[in-house]
C-alpha cells in the first residue's frame, strides 16, 4: 500500500459506477463514471514539479521527496485506490455531440488539506471507455501549455484547475496537429491536474439526454452537498438555487477572462466547469492586439463562435443548455429563464465595473460609460497591445499633460508610424477626456493606482512565450519552462528581471503555427 495519504474520491462512494470494466471505447449507460486503470509507462520522467501547489494541497516535504509520490504523478502508484473516468456529453460548436466523456483524463484519488478536498487527475495516462477514436494519450506541446496556463490563471486571480506536475511518458504519440494530413510522432506527456471538482455541464446533460433522471438527481445532489455549501440540501427549491449559483460563478469566471484578455478557444458545454473553474486548456490564447473577433482556434476560424468578444454570450448559451438538463429537476421553465435573464442584467453591471477598475474610474461619474465605450472602439481602430496599454495607462494621472500621456501609451501601438492622423487625433481627444475625468477624483489618486495595478497584469502567458518553451523542451531544455513558470507566479508586480517579457508580440510570431494558429489536437 502507498505511503502517500491519498484517498478514494467521494464520487466513487456516492455516485454510480459503470458495471463493465472494459477500457474499449463504447457507449456507457446508467453510470456516472467508469473504473479505468492508468497506463504503466515503462520509462516516465517528471520534468517539472509544482512544489508550491504540492504543499498547498497538503503534501509534506518528506512525501514530495518520496518515490511513491513520483509514481503517483505518472500513473504508477501502488496505493491500491481505484481510478476512474467520468461520463459526460455536450454541445460542440453549438451541436449536440452525445456521449463525449473523459477520453484520457483519469481521476486517481483525492487529497485533503486544512480547508479543502482536492481531486487529482492524470491527463494523457491512457485510454478510457470514452476515448472514441482517440488513444487516451497527450503530447508534450499541449501538456506544457496546460501546465503553464493553469498556474498563470491561478496567479491572475481567476478560478481554474491547477497543474501539479508535467511528465514525459517515454513513448511517442501520433498526432495530426492541424488535421491537415501532416501527422507525425511527438513526445508523449502526462499532466497531473488538481481541482476541487472536475464535474462539467456535460455531466448533467448526458443523463438528461439519456432519460436517466435518477442519475441526474444523484449527481446534482452530490454536487450541491460537496461543492455548494451555501445551499440548503433539504430545501424544496435547491435545484433552482443550484442553477443560480452556477450562473453566477460562470459569469464571474468569464468576466475575469475578459479582464485579462484570455480567450478559451473551445467553450463547448463539456468544457465548462460546474463550479466555475476554467477547465480544459486546449487552443487558448491571450489577446496581443485588442481584437474582439479573435479566436486562437483554427477549427473556429470560419464562424469565430468562440471569439474573445462572444465569450459572455456563449456562457449564456451554455447555461441555456444546462437549464434544459436541469428542467427535469426544477420543472419551472419561467424560474430557469429568470436566472438566465438575471445573467444578462448582471453581465452589463459586471462589464461596467470591470472596465471601471481597469481604467481606474473608482468614483462613479456620468461620463464613465461613454469613456468606456470610446476606448473599446479606439483600441480596435489601430493595432494596440491590450496588456501594455492598460498597464501604461496607470502612469497617466490627473496632472499629466495630454502629449506626455500619449507618449506613455504609445508603447502599446504596433507600427505606430502607420497610424492615421484621424486615429491619432481620436486618441488625443480620448486622453484629454480621460485626464479631465481623473481630475474629478484626484483625492483618491493613490487608491486608483492600486486598483488599476491589481486589475491590469504586467505579465501574461502570451502564445509566443509558450511556443518558445515548447520548442526548447522538445530538445530536452527545460530552463525556459522554469523561467516562464516563475514569471506567471507574480503577474501584477513590476520586476526588472522579467521586463524582457513585458513587450509586444514579436513580428515572427504573428502568423506562426502554435502561436497564432492552434487546434484542439493534443
Amino acid at each position: 500500500m502507498s505511503n502517500i495519504l491519498i484517498k478514494p474520491s467521494k464520487q466513487i462512494k456516492y455516485l454510480r459506477a459503470d458495471v463493465l470494466r472494459s477500457n474499449v471505447p463504447r457507449l456507457v449507460n446508467d453510470a456516472h463514471y467508469s473504473y479505468v486503470s492508468t497506463k504503466k509507462f515503462d520509462n516516465p520522467t517528471i520534468i517539472h514539479l509544482n512544489d508550491r501547489l504540492a504543499k498547498e494541497i497538503g503534501f509534506t516535504s518528506k512525501e514530495i521527496a518520496s518515490i511513491e509520490f513520483k509514481k503517483l504523478l505518472v500513473g504508477k502508484s501502488e496505493s491500491g485506490i481505484e481510478s476512474f473516468a467520468m461520463n459526460y456529453g455536450g454541445h460542440q460548436f453549438g451541436h449536440w455531440a452525445g456521449q463525449l466523456g473523459d477520453g484520457r483524463a483519469i481521476n486517481i484519488g483525492e487529497r485533503s488539506s486544512a480547508n479543502h478536498t482536492w481531486q487529482l487527475q492524470l491527463k494523457g495516462a491512457g485510454p478510457t471507455p470514452y476515448s472514441r477514436k482517440g488513444d487516451g494519450y497527450a503530447v508534450l506541446r499541449s501538456s506544457i501549455r496546460e501546465h503553464l496556463c493553469s498556474e498563470a490563471m491561478y496567479y491572475l486571480g481567476i478560478p481554474t484547475t491547477r497543474s501539479l506536475s508535467l511528465a514525459l511518458t517515454g513513448e511517442s504519440v501520433y498526432r495530426d496537429m492541424f488535421y491537415n494530413g501532416n501527422a507525425a510522432y511527438e513526445k508523449g506527456a502526462v499532466v497531473c491536474r488538481v481541482a476541487q471538482s472536475f464535474i462539467r455541464f456535460g455531466n448533467f446533460q448526458i443523463h438528461a439526454a439519456n432519460g436517466e433522471i435518477d442519475l441526474l438527481k444523484e449527481l446534482t445532489d452530490y454536487t450541491i452537498t460537496n461543492h455548494f455549501k451555501g445551499i440548503d440540501k433539504n430545501s424544496t427549491d435547491k435545484y433552482l438555487s443550484f442553477f443560480k449559483a452556477v450562473a453566477t460563478r460562470t459569469l464571474e469566471m468569464i468576466m475575469n477572462w475578459q479582464r485579462v484578455g484570455f480567450v478559451h478557444g473551445v467553450m463547448n458545454t463539456d468544457n465548462l466547469s460546474i463550479i466555475g473553474d476554467t477547465i480544459d486548456y486546449g487552443p487558448y490564447g491571450w489577446l496581443d492586439n485588442y481584437d474582439t473577433g479573435w479566436t486562437p482556434n483554427t477549427t473556429d476560424n470560419q464562424h469565430k463562435r468562440y471569439r474573445y468578444g462572444a465569450q459572455p454570450e456563449i456562457g449564456l448559451w451554455n447555461l441555456w443548455q444546462l437549464a434544459n438538463a436541469l428542467f427535469e429537476l426544477v420543472d419551472d421553465s419561467k424560474a430557469l429563464e429568470g436566472v438566465l435573464d438575471q445573467y444578462k442584467e448582471d453581465y452589463g453591471t459586471s462589464h461596467i465595473k470591470m472596465m471601471s477598475n481597469k481604467l481606474g474610474l473608482i468614483q462613479k461619474h456620468e461620463r464613465d460609460e461613454s469613456i468606456i465605450n470610446q476606448i473599446l472602439t479606439l483600441l480596435e481602430a489601430h493595432e494596440t497591445d491590450m496588456t501594455i496599454f492598460y498597464r501604461e495607462l496607470i502612469n497617466v494621472n490627473h496632472s499629466t499633460p495630454v502629449d506626455q500621456g500619449y507618449t506613455t501609451i504609445s508603447k502599446a501601438f504596433y507600427d505606430h508610424d502607420a497610424m492615421s492622423k484621424t486615429v491619432k487625433t481620436q486618441w488625443i481627444d480620448w486622453l484629454s477626456t480621460y485626464i479631465n475625468r481623473l481630475k474629478n477624483q484626484k483625492d483618491v489618486a493613490v487608491e486608483r493606482i492600486e486598483i488599476m495595478s491589481k486589475n491590469n497584469p504586467k505579465y501574461v502567458l502570451r502564445n509566443y512565450m509558450a511556443q518558445m518553451v515548447i520548442e526548447k523542451a522538445e530538445l530536452g531544455d527545460y530552463s525556459l519552462l522554469q523561467e516562464i513558470f516563475d514569471m506567471i507566479q507574480d503577474p501584477y508586480t513590476d520586476r526588472k528581471v522579467m521586463d524582457h517579457w513585458y513587450a509586444k508580440r514579436p513580428d515572427w510570431a504573428r502568423d506562426k503555427p502554435g502561436v497564432s494558429q492552434l487546434s484542439c489536437s493534443s
